[in-house]
């Protein structure tokens, strides 16, 4: 700032304050060449001067004993007016008993009478008006604006004080988010979300004094809060909730909080917030748990799922993925015969071993890294399609993944193109599996996508048919060619009429349809033959065989060609 001042020709203004016109002129002469100056005469000819505020001053030099109005009338008058009191004040004076007083009024320096050391004035003078803008950027930088709450990185730099005059003391890290604050925004307009904010720091503020933590608030709707161990945070979360209902009754927030109790102290206060805002995140839409904390097994969980991430381009490269094949078969004739596979991925990881996909499908699927799991699959499966092709002269279709993060991809259409083209397919051998779930994010995008695939000649099959609410809206508006009944079907059939009254109901449903029934999890030969009884077209599931590697399929095939 300073350099900048310096060479734009910015000139600050400096008030002398002095009833003896001899002293006005001295200092005049002294600082006029760096500053803009400007007099009075006393305290109260001073005071107008600055009220009118037709110049922002920089600083203002004060002698103490003048007529109408001295210099500590005009001290304590500054000292109590917000706007004023920011000036700073350098106190002319030759009398060593003044300078107590002015101190607790609010001088920053003095300069003694007589003035015989002028370039000791102009320095003070200039260093006073530095420390000033500093100080000044420093307190606009310290709170945010809308709550008073201290800015990220204040917070973080107070925690290192806190720390570095107390560092025994046990305390934890709090983070506080509001769930789907934009909607408040968008619902109730800006004033109101402003409003919401606002109540939180308030009633946080009051929580969370400076005895017993302090507060931050930082992304929009995140919040946090350094505190002493032992709180009671269920307490603290309704207190929110309370005072939420109270000042913003129609905006219904939902607050979730993370915390992580008895700080780590080897670690930096950063790391101390990501795992806070981690506990906090991993209860995301779980509208059954409002508090979450961070302990040894969240953190151990954290570190293996942060692996995995990690080492997914790896294991890519390295082909420490694999495919497995799992056999589907056609039921309503005498033997059943192959008539498809699923492909399924498994992960052999170099230091892990065999990973379960249920440890690491769900957490790609969070974090949109499962679109690089899905396109591994697609072009593994398609080379293995034509492999078998031209090693047994039989196609055998194979069924891929396409995940709610895939349908948004715009050349979706022209890879399975690509695959088809490269390695010598047909579009019926490629077959494509959507789960409804992904038709609860974008139901107009997936009905576009799956009708332009369909006109390319690929076969739809509808994952998991039945497990969520949106399985009959789908089949109103999406054209498929099978159905996969979820396995939670299978596995209860037998327990009562109810669950096979449902397992009939689905076979009913595809039969008006005129689409197969693919029944997922078979493993009893009674589960096969009731499903026969009621029509189901193709099973699959571990009375024929568990999803096995390529090489272990191959007797399959060889089996289908007698």
């Amino acid at each position: 700032m300073q350099s900048y001042i310096e060479n734009s020709g910015l000139r600050r203004h400096i008030l002398i304050v002095d009833d003896e016109m001899i002293n006005r002129e001295i200092l005049g002469n002294l600082l006029q060449e760096n500053y803009e100056v400007h007099f009075a005469e006393n305290g109260k000819q001073a005071l107008d001067i600055l009220i009118k505020r037709e110049h922002i001053y920089s600083l203002i030099l004060l002698d103490l004993l003048m007529p109408v109005m001295d210099g500590f009338e005009l001290l304590d008058i500054l000292k109590n007016d917000d706007k004023l009191r920011t000036i700073p004040v350098i106190v002319m004076t030759s009398e060593k008993d003044a300078e107590v007083t002015s101190i607790k009024l609010g001088a920053a320096d003095f300069i003694t009478k007589p003035y015989d050391m002028p370039e000791v004035i102009l320095a003070r003078c200039e260093r006073i008006i530095e420390l000033q803008e500093d100080k000044s950027l420093i307190r606009a930088a310290e709170k945010d604006h809308l709550t008073g709450l201290y800015t990220k990185d204040f917070f973080t730099e107070y925690i290192k004080q806190i720390e570095k005059y107390n560092p025994k003391k046990s305390r934890d890290l709090l983070v506080i988010n509001i769930e789907h604050f934009h909607l408040i925004n968008e619902l109730y307009g800006r004033k109101q979300g402003d409003k919401v904010l606002i109540c939180i720091a308030d009633i946080l503020q009051k929580l969370f004094d400076d005895t017993h933590g302090i507060g931050c608030r930082t992304e929009a709707d995140y919040f946090y809060v350094y505190s002493e161990n032992g709180t009671d945070y269920d307490k603290t979360l309704m207190s929110l909730l309370d005072g939420l209902d109270d000042s913003v009754p129609d905006a219904h927030v939902r607050l979730r909080m993370g915390v992580y109790p008895d700080v780590d102290k080897s670690l930096m206060a950063e790391n101390w917030i990501d795992r806070a805002k981690t506990a906090c995140d991993r209860i995301r839409g779980d509208y059954s748990r409002h508090i979450a904390y961070y302990n040894n097994e969240f953190y151990e969980k954290s570190k293996y799922q942060e692996k995995l991430i990690n080492d997914i381009d790896r294991a890519i490269a390295n082909n420490d993925l694999i495919v497995y094949y799992q056999p589907k078969y056609s039921i309503q004739c005498d033997t059943p015969t192959l008539r498809s596979a699923e492909a399924l991925i498994r992960w052999n990881h170099p230091e892990l071993g065999m990973i379960s996909p249920g440890d690491f499908i769900p957490l790609f699927e969070s974090n949109g890294l499962i679109q690089k799991l899905d396109r591994y699959v697609w072009k593994e499966a398609a080379s293995q399609i034509g492999k078998w092709k031209k090693e047994y002269g039989m196609s055998i279709p194979v069924s891929v993944n396409v995940s709610r993060m895939d349908i948004y991809y715009p050349k979706l259409r022209d890879e399975f193109k690509g695959l088809l083209e490269s390695n010598g397919l047909e579009t019926n051998e490629l077959m494509l599996e959507i789960t409804e779930s992904a038709y609860a994010d974008n139901a107009d995008q997936l009905t576009n996508v799956i009708e332009n695939l369909r006109s390319d000649g690929f076969m739809i099959e509808m994952d998991d048919f039945g497990s969520g609410y949106s399985s009959l809206n789908m089949l109103t508006t999406i054209p498929i060619d099978a159905l996969k009944m979820d396995m939670k079907f299978i596995r209860n059939m037998q327990k009562d009429d109810k669950s096979m009254k449902l397992v009939e109901l689905v076979l009913d449903i595809a039969k008006f349809l005129h689409v197969p029934v693919i029944a997922e999890g078979v493993e009893t030969e009674e589960q096969l033959m009731l499903l026969k009884e009621r029509g189901c077209d193709i099973i699959q599931g571990y009375y024929f065989s568990k999803p096995v590697p390529p090489e272990e399929f191959t007797q399959f095939i060889i089996q289908a060609k007698g």
